[in-house]
């Protein structure tokens, strides 16, 4: 395949289709809502708790914390259609965190089935009916913050059920999960120590020391989670679980804060905490003390255990600090959530035995979902390795510099792998995109911007390289007339280089 044609796919990956088209998203009509109860009982958070906790999440209580987390829930798409599986999320520092919760209802949609749905393909498992979507969405939350209150103690969720009943009662914890709704009365006011962001200090707290109620508990306020500040909601949870002191030690800073300074899709803290149940800032495998001779050892705590759900990063040549440890890197489960340029996605396989069957990992296909609309089919060959001793390295570097940032961050975990990207071009895509850039209502300029900026430069190099026929071909075999098209033609018809 060209390399023309594979960075326009992979540029188009990182392209925001939910957000370039804003005004082209179509709400159909098997659309759900869920039903609203209001929310009693609980304690109302304190006054200490309350602070404490908007700054060890936003970094001050004093300042109003970002904007997004108070307007970002977790969005379930149209039930029974393709993407049915995914959410729907914006791109902003709640990406990260919807991104984790994607990746683990990807674990139950594929691998946590009933005995019955077991013999289903999972292309109909991938396409789920709104009671199966709910129900997913209500698992993957009770997970986190089950896990995030110290309840699996062993990443495998069969064995960690028996692991606590074979310990000493006396020596082992009772996990306490706590759920943080709000209500209406704000239990602390504004003032010069504290600003209102009129969520937190409305906050009631619920503890659960059973995950099955944790689950009844969650399907019940659900519209909460789902609209407005869902993910914000989820967030505080996670912490309140965990523990204000563990979460602070987790970030081995006493001024840390878990958004602070963060990046446009959020700190990779947050997904390892999402994943883990630790908010370690650090991807190693275990414990490595740092110093010298000089100084004391400072110990920095990676991931202690096997996840289910893996963690591949990829931030461009030379950044060694950011590599996955075994642990995140091969994870028990084929399904892995991705940093890739500052992008978060997930990729996965269908295939429940990927990883532990050597035949399984020869040749295989891999789905790349990002919660901003975009999915790609790739097949993966590992074959090539076997007889690779005899390949001279000048071949090879040709190789890695020719491939994408998609492909290198799946080479990251099969080294010198053959990629090749399945489904139909994306060329039509590319050239609707430079379209909407130049022709967006200025209603929608700010929405998309963040698209745009990012993808400018990368596609309008692309699209010097692309044959202009080939896209003319494309829109002519078209069964839907796009009335853009006409403006990136000159005045013979024919497409002009000028207008990509």
């Amino acid at each position: 395949m060209l390399l023309s044609t594979r960075a326009a796919r992979c540029a188009a990956l990182m392209a925001e289709p939910d957000e370039l088209y804003p005004e082209r998203i179509i709400y159909p009509r098997n659309t759900r809502t869920l039903p609203k109860i209001v929310v009693a009982g609980g304690t109302p958070i304190d006054e200490e708790t309350c602070m404490m906790l908007r700054t060890l999440v936003f970094g001050s209580c004093a300042c109003p914390p970002k904007a997004e987390w108070a307007r970002t829930g977790l969005t379930l798409r149209p039930y029974g259609q393709n993407l049915a599986f995914g959410l729907r999320a914006p791109r902003n520092t709640t990406r990260g965190l919807i991104t984790a919760v994607q990746a683990i209802m990807l674990k139950n949609f594929l691998f946590k089935c009933n005995i019955q749905d077991g013999r289903i393909g999972p292309d109909i498992l991938l396409k789920p009916s709104y009671d199966r979507q709910v129900e997913v969405l209500c698992l993957a939350i009770s997970e986190i913050i089950w896990r995030c209150a110290g309840g699996f103690v062993a990443h495998n969720q069969n064995s960690s059920c028996i692991a606590s009943s074979n310990l000493d009662t006396k020596s082992v914890s009772v996990p306490k999960a706590i759920v943080a709704l709000p209500q209406k009365i704000p239990y602390l006011q504004h003032s010069v120590q504290y600003f209102q962001d009129g969520l937190t200090e409305t906050l009631h707290l619920f503890e659960f020391i059973s995950i099955e109620d944790l689950q009844i508990f969650i399907k019940r306020y659900l519209y909460l989670d789902e609209g407005g500040p869902g993910a914000k909601l989820l967030l505080y949870s996670a912490v309140l679980s965990r523990g204000l002191v563990k979460v602070q030690s987790d970030l081995e800073d006493q001024k840390a804060s878990i958004l602070g300074g963060c990046p446009e899709e959020g700190p990779i803290s947050v997904v390892v905490f999402m994943l883990t149940g630790r908010a370690s800032p650090h991807l190693h495998n275990g414990v490595i003390h740092i110093g010298d001779e000089n100084t004391y050892a400072v110990p920095q705590w990676g991931i202690l255990v096997r996840s289910e759900v893996g963690l591949l990063v990829h931030e461009g040549d030379g950044q060694t600090n950011k590599v996955p440890g075994s642990r995140l890197k091969t994870p028990s489960l084929p399904i892995w959530v991705t940093l890739c340029h500052g992008h978060h996605g997930v990729l996965f396989n269908t295939n429940k035995e990927l990883l532990r069957n050597y035949h399984a990992e020869r040749r295989f296909e891999v789905q790349y979902f990002a919660c901003g609309g975009s999915h790609a089919i790739l097949t993966v060959d590992t074959r090539a390795n076997e007889s690779a001793s005899g390949v001279e390295s000048t071949s090879k570097e040709s190789v890695d510099i020719a491939a994408t940032p998609l492909e290198k961050l799946i080479r990251s975990k099969w080294q010198d792998a053959q990629i090749q990207w399945n489904g139909a071009p994306l060329i039509k895509e590319v050239v609707r995109f430079f379209w909407y850039e130049d022709n967006a209502p200025k209603s929608t300029e700010s929405k998309c911007k963040p698209a745009v900026s990012f993808t400018r430069n990368i596609l309008r190099g692309i699209a010097s390289s692309i044959e202009l026929k080939k896209i003319e071909e494309i829109y002519k075999e078209s069964d839907t007339n796009f009335p853009e098209i006409n403006d990136v033609r000159d005045a013979s018809g024919k497409v002009r280089a000028d207008g990509l």
